[in-house]
């Protein structure tokens, strides 16, 4: 079912429109990844919902199911030393903006997932957007953008696993879980964590007496 016409506004059709989302803004290691999609008019993904409703196996098999059907996708990816430079929410828009960039269909209109848009810059063209509240479980091409993002994510953090043994990255996916605050600690910090989180770094104590 196309549930576009939940918008008030939106007359256009839906293979020119591009659903986005994102997945790991709030890990304490990893990249955020931000997907893209555009659905054609009729397709066949069943359960397709918010990412985070879904089990594992069920977003494995949607995600396959969307790169065959969908009329194009992409994601897009920011690094941690991107995100300790420009700050979560902006490296937030500039993966969402990679992702968009990587289209192979040019879209004529953007739903974003959230209360926000995306920056014209981190775009680097004119597209006319929209932002849905919980759009996730409200628009299909969003829910497909989220599956997309997620799936990528959890994908290259079990491979990170690999490369930075000890963190359990394959288990939380570099989410504040005690697993991962252990490892933290017995270990300190890779170059895959945020610095700037709260959490990946020790806080230094203030000496008693030393505050005036």
């Amino acid at each position: 079912m196309n549930r576009l016409s939940l918008l008030d506004d939106s007359s256009l059709a839906p293979e020119r429109v591009a659903g986005v989302d994102e997945a790991g803004r709030g890990c304490l290691a990893g990249p955020v990844v931000a997907g893209a999609v555009i659905l054609p008019v009729s397709y066949d993904l069943p359960g397709l919902n918010d990412s985070k409703k879904l089990t594992a196996a069920t977003r494995e098999t949607l995600y396959e199911a969307i790169r065959t059907q969908a009329v194009c996708w992409a994601v897009g990816v920011a690094w941690p030393t991107e995100i300790d430079r420009i700050n979560i929410l902006q490296a937030t828009f500039m993966a969402m903006g990679r992702a968009v960039r990587h289209l192979k269909a040019d879209p004529l209109q953007l739903l974003i997932d959230g209360n926000k848009t995306i920056p014209p810059h981190a775009l680097e063209r004119d597209i006319a957007q929209k932002f849905v509240i919980q759009g996730d479980g409200k628009i299909p091409a969003i829910s497909a953008a989220s599956i997309m993002a997620k799936t990528f994510r959890d994908r290259l953090m079990c491979k990170l696993a690999g490369r930075y043994p000890g963190y359990g990255f394959d288990v939380h996916m570099g989410y504040g879980t005690k697993v991962h605050y252990e490892a933290l600690s017995a270990h300190g910090p890779c170059r895959m964590h945020r610095m700037t989180f709260r959490g990946v770094v020790p806080e230094k104590k203030v000496e008693q007496g030393s505050l005036l």
